[in-house]
């Protein structure tokens, strides 16, 4: 199971997180649920879960991230009220769907080549310096994101970025 962390503009990546993001996409819905429900009791910060937003109600999260090829962001809409939904897209076409469609936030990428994504391609910083310029809804980035790397995010516009490895 891994938690996947965003941080907005001026934080540091050993700062504290501002979402925590269940992500087990191999993990037992029932051990997902468990784990959800232990870290909204004990968070400072919201919890979304990824993917699953029947786990992100029964554990009372704040909302769910979903994968571009997941369920259409209206849809988990009426199924989520006023909760958080993000979408993850690699794509400037993508993120104004999302956008469209009622999404609160996208995450982008990977901006970098990840080790939690082998085989993706890499969309640049110029990629999603398009992307935040484009939307009017936050943009996060994603994918290959390191100390070193969150100025750059932010100077090309994202919001913020999320990481698994850089607050392990």
């Amino acid at each position: 199971m891994a938690i996947v962390t965003t941080a907005s503009a001026g934080m540091k990546a050993a700062g504290r997180s501002t979402i925590l993001q269940v992500r087990a996409p191999l993990s037992t819905a029932h051990a997902t649920e468990l784990e959800t429900i232990a870290l909204v009791a004990s968070s400072p910060v919201p919890v979304i879960v990824s993917s699953r937003c029947d786990i992100a109600l029964a554990a009372g999260a704040a909302g769910a991230n979903l994968p571009e090829n997941d369920i259409p962001v209206a849809a988990a809409r009426t199924l989520m009220g006023e909760r958080l939904i993000g979408r993850s897209v690699h794509s400037l076409e993508r993120a104004l769907r999302a956008q469209n469609e009622g999404a609160d936030y996208v995450i982008f990428g990977p901006v970098w080549t990840s080790t939690s994504h082998p085989g993706s391609t890499a969309a640049g910083i110029k990629a999603l310096a398009e992307v935040a310029r484009a939307l009017r809804i936050p943009v996060l980035a994603i994918g290959g994101v390191t100390e070193e790397r969150i100025a750059e995010c932010h100077a090309a516009g994202a919001a913020g970025y999320a990481a698994i490895r850089l607050f392990k």
